[in-house]
């Protein structure tokens, strides 16, 4: 295989000029809300577009990819969870030769039950890409599925540009495997085409990294794979065995839920509604000839016989490391209002941050300086044994302090292995979050169990990690209502409600399994939260009991319940309030409202809904209190045996 080369010979790689300088952030956006539809006589659709980003001789320390979907302006929002590339296409304008490297892969959500307004922002690391993201760049969105053309997505990219010194002086990359290939098929074994590749590495390259985007898909027999079946992958480099892993992933525990269609279902290292984070393999060895292989677990379907492994992998050439001692931070996960931290905030105790060994030496230790701003500083020793370009994500002890509203907290990592970091300027990091609101210190907790209770458990905890109160399976019966008096000292806790099947209370697709919920009510019997029941693996609520709280009921406060959500004819929608409010349901195909309900001074009502005449297929239908739209949900409706 030909092996393109890239070169830097810029002196400023080497300048203690640069090392010194603080970084600058700059932005490039490719595709700014661009309408994103399906071809259906293709079973593609590209979205090109042109961005210019720095010259050559720009400092670039890390490029990160943000990918937000949205629903569009003048479409209903997309339903199918398709494959979706993002592309390199083009360097250096419309002559330029193909390069067609991908950058990022989108596994798009269901997104039925999303109104207008609605948005998702992901982010993923593009570093290795820097060579090529200079100049004049030729990025595609290309959007797979069948989908009519009347819905579609909202599709930003935006690519955050931090100046500085890079980690790694890049020479060369080799393209490996890129396509889809066969699973499973007897008569076209994936062993044979995934071939080893081999190469000749660059003069006085040291590090060779495999960047790998890799996502089955397919339902065949007997397992349904590619999907739907787990199964090991393995990499070899020159026949030493540097990586192997299990092709899976738990997708109860999506930070984008609840979905309109199976979301819930673990999938083949993917899930629905997620910017796929590539596998990074870091092989140090000489220069010389090497070989690269990629292996699947031996398996061969019966019938159905569709399994695809869609592949997209590069090896990386760099020189050594740089530096010795280099830290960076990567994320404040707790406390943090981003939108893929959404599962874990907000919280009262126990922040949570990453960083990431940037440095050749191992890192040992690590003093880490963190707290909100407006409140004292703690900190916290580390020791670990972090390997070069290795992350780590720790749990920081204490109390998470705030004022009523928005704070920020700031992170700081200082004395790595105890000397001086090689480039300070990505050792600090802040993050805005919203504090936990004011409750009751006595309020009622209501706990509805589905037909699965031995799935369920319930802690309430406090910032000491003491267990105030829980609910364990085997205290648990099926279909019964839990209600519980909760008395609590003034401070902060959180209640955590788990599913260890990773289907929630309530699931459209599952309705044998019931319908079942968690809620809080005052003393007064007033609604004052309610978990999503339909939340895959659980989800946790943090709150401030406060002595003088008085439950605020100008501001409307809803629950709904819609069961069973696959049906051939009856459905039912309860509501609870904390006050009377006039309610609307619109029950629609495809947007267009097939029903049309309204009803005067709702506060706890069920409502039983016929749909024995509407057609077969997905249903929505949706809930509007005072105008404003506060609950979606989606049926699916079966031909009547």
């Amino acid at each position: 295989m030909k092996l393109r080369t890239f070169l830097f010979t810029l002196l400023f790689l080497s300048s203690f000029t640069i090392l010194a300088q603080k970084p600058v952030v700059t932005h490039v956006v490719t595709h700014n809300r661009a309408t994103i539809t399906c071809d259906a006589t293709k079973g593609e659709n590209p979205f090109p577009a042109w961005g210019v980003f720095p010259a050559e001789s720009y400092p670039v320390r890390k490029i990160t990819m943000h990918v937000t979907l949205g629903s569009p302006d003048h479409l209903n929002t997309a339903h199918w969870d398709y494959l979706d590339y993002i592309t390199l296409r083009r360097k250096g304008g419309q002559n330029a030769k193909s390069l067609n490297y991908e950058l990022g892969r989108m596994l798009t959500p269901y997104g039925s039950i999303f109104g207008k307004g609605w948005s998702w922002k992901w982010q993923v690391d593009v570093t290795d890409f820097a060579p090529f993201l200079r100049d004049s760049v030729e990025v595609e969105y290309n959007h797979t599925g069948y989908e009519d053309k009347k819905v579609g997505w909202a599709l930003t990219i935006d690519f955050e540009i931090l100046s500085g010194p890079p980690v790694v002086v890049p020479m060369g990359i080799v393209p490996l495997w890129n396509k889809g290939y066969k699973y499973g098929d007897p008569k076209e074994k994936i062993e044979d085409n995934l071939l080893p590749v081999n190469y000749e590495s660059v003069h006085n390259s040291a590090l060779n990294r495999i960047r790998i985007q890799h996502t089955g898909h397919g339902m065949d027999k007997p397992k349904g794979c590619s999907e739907f079946c787990k199964r090991w992958r393995e990499i070899k480099f020159d026949g030493k065995t540097v990586d192997r892993r299990d092709m899976w992933k738990d997708c109860g525990n999506n930070p984008l839920y609840p979905q309109g269609g199976t979301w819930v279902y673990d999938r083949a290292y993917w899930c629905p509604g997620d910017l796929q984070q590539p596998d990074m393999i870091d092989v140090f060895a000489k220069p010389g000839r090497h070989d690269v292989l990629l292996q699947m677990e031996p398996y061969t379907a019966t019938d159905n016989i569709q399994a695809v492994e869609n592949i997209s992998a590069y090896l990386f050439q760099y020189a050594a490391p740089k530096q010795k001692t280099d830290v960076a931070v990567e994320a404040i996960m707790v406390p943090s209002d981003e939108q893929r931290f959404f599962r874990l905030n907000p919280a009262s105790y126990t922040p949570r941050v990453k960083f990431r060994n940037l440095g050749s030496d191992n890192l040992k230790t690590l003093t880490i300086v963190y707290g909100t701003e407006g409140f004292a500083k703690k900190v916290f020793k580390w020791k670990g044994d972090l390997p070069f370009n290795q992350v780590a994500e720790i749990a920081l002890p204490g109390e998470i302090q705030e004022k009523d509203g928005l704070n920020t907290f700031s992170v700081s990592l200082t004395n790595p292995n105890g000397k001086k970091d090689a480039w300070v300027y990505d050792n600090d990091m802040k993050s805005t979050f919203t504090a936990p609101p004011k409750f009751a210190t006595d309020f009622v907790l209501q706990f509805l169990t589905n037909n699965k209770p031995k799935d369920n458990s319930i802690f309430l905890v406090n910032t000491n990690l003491d267990t105030i109160f829980k609910k364990m399976p085997q205290q648990l019966e099926a279909n019964k209502l839990y209600t519980d008096t909760i008395h609590l000292a003034p401070g902060k806790y959180s209640l955590s409600l788990i599913d260890t099947a990773g289907d929630g209370l309530e699931f459209w697709a599952e309705p044998q399994n019931g319908d079942g919920n968690l809620r809080i009510f005052d003393m007064k019997g007033n609604l004052i939260h309610a978990f999503e029941s339909d939340c895959g693996n659980g989800e946790m609520f943090s709150f401030k009991a406060a002595p003088d709280f008085i439950t605020d009921t100008t501001t409307l406060k809803q629950a709904f319940s819609l069961h069973p959500r696959s049906v051939e004819d009856i459905t039912t929608l309860s509501v609870v309030s904390n006050r009377k409010a006039n309610l609307v349901v619109q029950i629609t195909v495809d947007g267009v409202i097939w029903q049309k309900h309204e009803y005067k001074d709702i506060k706890n009502a069920t409502f039983r809904n016929d749909l024995s005449h509407m057609p077969a297929g997905r249903i929505v239908l949706e809930a509007f209190t005072d105008g404003k739209s506060l609950f979606k949900g989606r049926l699916n409706k079966s031909k009547r045996r």
